[in-house]
């Protein structure tokens, strides 16, 4: 079987990476389409999964009809290389994998999450055969869309496939029981970040100065547009493969950015969201906040104040790891899932019966719509 499959982020990467590993193994033939953007191709390389790539996208500020434009000018290579591939089953999100999966007449199986915007949405979905998301995904996106218990980080995360490396350590240059920090700057570049503001440059300095007071501060800048030259802070320079044992040993991350608050939170590190100018509410950090993993705030001071408070709180990390222990192990292992999905080519019918158990019709949890 061949099976086609877009990672056009980091996080993308790491969603596919153990299906791709475990497909192979089968012996089927798998092919990833990407783009030049951020650290996603390092990634590839790192993890020797088979790619091609089909267009960039730089970390700078982009408007959504840059967006657009940018778009358009992949489509020919997307298509000449779907083509090409001609594959059996497409994984994927957006546009992209709904114009490959059209121009193939190949069965195409979108993972989402609860994002705010729409576009992805509404150009997908009249293309997908089966659409996988979140129990937490609050929209009903018709008949294909199924939801697990879980998070799309689950499929790199869940304690079945995840073991930390305390070795990083070493290569972070921070002793055994020396606390450190994870600050995490989003480029806020794509297309659902437009309008969107996050850590203001006073902001980063003032939270970066206040942290160093109590632990050592990597900061991890998408944008790469934090100036080392004065500030009491490193910059995270390890492989970006390793982000997650990194996380897993922090005492604490800060971000405005999405993915790695909720990667952080999975890991029990106590971790903490600013929202800045997003207004939007996602599902998933809702649940986190419930199960007491994440937190959010709109207020810089409020955020702020709580990095100190959790760092002066010698009992925080014993106690997000228990809360760790007590979620987690309990949500579906989306490798798992994914594997069996690409087997039955998005079928969902012929799901083997403890994984259809797993899964659950969106559109029926909601009648009338």
């Amino acid at each position: 079987m061949r099976i086609l499959v877009f990672a056009n982020t980091p996080a993308h990467v790491h969603l596919y990476r153990h299906a791709v590993d475990r497909l192979e193994a089968a012996g089927h033939d798998v092919l990833v389409l990407t783009r030049e953007y951020a650290c996603t191709t390092d990634l590839l390389d790192r993890f020797e999964m088979p790619y091609r790539v089909y267009g960039e996208h730089g970390t700078d500020r982009h408007s959504k009809l840059r967006l657009a434009r940018e778009l358009g000018g992949q489509v020919v290579s997307i298509g000449r290389e779907a083509r090409r591939f001609d594959p059996d089953v497409i994984f994927g999100r957006g546009p992209y994998a709904a114009y490959a999966g059209t121009l193939t007449r190949t069965p195409t199986v979108l993972v989402l999450d609860d994002e705010p915007t729409d576009f992805n949405h509404v150009v997908s979905r009249p293309f997908a055969d089966c659409i996988l998301s979140p129990a937490v995904t609050r929209r009903d996106l018709g008949e294909a869309h199924y939801t697990f218990e879980g998070f799309k980080e689950c499929a790199y995360l869940h304690p079945d496939v995840f073991e930390p490396d305390e070795s990083v350590r070493d290569r972070l240059g921070v002793g055994p029981d020396e606390p450190y920090v994870l600050v995490r700057f989003n480029a806020l570049d794509a297309l659902c970040d437009a309008g969107i503001e996050g850590f203001e440059p006073a902001q980063r300095r003032d939270l970066i100065e206040r942290l160093s007071e109590r632990a050592t501060v990597f900061v991890s800048d998408e944008g790469d547009d934090v100036d080392f030259a004065d500030l009491p802070a490193r910059p995270y320079d390890l492989h970006p493969a390793e982000i997650h044992d990194a996380m897993a040993e922090a005492d604490l991350l800060v971000a405005d950015t999405g993915t790695m608050t909720t990667e952080a939170a999975l890991l029990g590190t106590p971790s903490l969201r600013y929202r800045g100018t997003d207004e939007h509410e996602y599902g998933e950090f809702q649940e986190l906040e419930r199960a007491g993993l994440a937190e959010q705030f709109d207020d810089y001071a409020a955020v702020r104040d709580r990095s100190l408070e959790l760092l002066a709180d010698d009992d925080a990390t014993a106690r997000w790891a228990e809360r760790r222990r007590e979620y987690v192990g309990d949500l579906v292992n989306l490798t798992d899932l994914l594997v069996e999905v690409a087997h039955t080519r998005g079928a969902v019918d012929r799901l083997s019966s403890s994984t259809r158990g797993a899964l659950q019709p969106k559109h029926r949890e909601q009648p009338g719509l």
